[in-house]
Formats: C-alpha cells, sequence, structure tokens
C-alpha cells in the first residue's frame, strides 16, 4: 500500500514540477517581450520583437500597431513554453545560475545564426550596430536565467522534500 502512495506522490510531483515549468516559461516569455519592447522603444536595440514574429510572415497594417505588440507578447509568451519545456527535459538536473546563462546565449545564438535567415527584414549580426548586439545578448542572457534557474531550483527544492520526506518515514 505504501508502495502505491510512494509511486502516486512521485508522479504528482513530476507533474507539478512539469507545470509550473511550463508556467515559468510563459511568465518569462510575458516578461523578457516586455522587456524587449521597453528596450526597442528606448532605442537599446534597433529590431523589435515583432520583426521577427510578425513582419516576417505578413505585412499588414495592424502589426504596427498596439494590437501588434499584443499579439507579438502573447506569441512570445507561448513559443517560450517550448524553450522551457526543452530546458525541463534536457537541463533541469543542473542546479546552476550559469547553466541559464549558457542556455540564453544559446537561444540568441539559434535566433541570431541559425534562424537568421528565415527573418528577411531583420539585420544579420554583421549589420547590426554593437548596442543592439549587446542589448539583445542581455535580454537573452536573463531571459535564460530566469527560466532555466526557476526550473533547477524548482526541481532542486522537490527532490530534497521528498528525500527528506522519505528519511522521516523510515
Amino acid at each position: 500500500m505504501e508502495d502505491k502512495k510512494l509511486e502516486q506522490n512521485k508522479q504528482e510531483d513530476s507533474s507539478t514540477i512539469l507545470g509550473r515549468s511550463l508556467l515559468t516559461g510563459f511568465i518569462g516569455g510575458i516578461f523578457a517581450s516586455l522587456l524587449g519592447l521597453f528596450m526597442y522603444y528606448f532605442n537599446f536595440m534597433e529590431v523589435s520583437a515583432k520583426s521577427f514574429l510578425l513582419r516576417s510572415w505578413t505585412t499588414a497594417g495592424w502589426t504596427d500597431t498596439w494590437l501588434g505588440e499584443l499579439v507579438t507578447i502573447l506569441l512570445i509568451g507561448i513559443l517560450s513554453i517550448v524553450v522551457a519545456l526543452v530546458y525541463y527535459g534536457i537541463f533541469k538536473k543542473i542546479y546552476s545560475l550559469w547553466m541559464g546563462v549558457v542556455y540564453g546565449l544559446i537561444l540568441w545564438g539559434i535566433v541570431f545564426f541559425v534562424l537568421q535567415p528565415i527573418f528577411s527584414n531583420v539585420p544579420s549580426i554583421g549589420e547590426m550596430e554593437v548596442q543592439s548586439i549587446i542589448s539583445t545578448a542581455c535580454l537573452y542572457i536573463l531571459y535564460g536565467t530566469f527560466i532555466g534557474y526557476s526550473i533547477s531550483f524548482d526541481y532542486h527544492d522537490r527532490t530534497v522534500a521528498k528525500n527528506e520526506a522519505k528519511a522521516t518515514a523510515k
């Protein structure tokens, strides 16, 4: 009977951690896109997020309005769920702030080097100003750190609590 309860608690813990990771991804995406919008409006970056997500696929007039910004923010939140799921699947056991920094830099490299040919209206790294390159890299580092450390901390915290519960039960 105790084995059955232990197995059920293990399944609940892993589904709880996964659910919280997905929520962390969504919130991280919303936060990062709002910060990116702020950085674009104050000329820290020469390219906005909607240039990647909306203007690469459509030239409709609404993409230049507040509705375009809102749709972009929500799309980044949804895409960020996938980013958090990847981190959860690969790096959740690495309990380090630096893994989040590295993950952010990996994401930056994927967007600005690997996926850059998809975004025809976004300048390449060689054409961007140094200020934009540094600003976007810092934004991605902050984003990766938030996603990575939140997921790793939650996983580590749950693992420690589960081990303490096992030790107490014995």
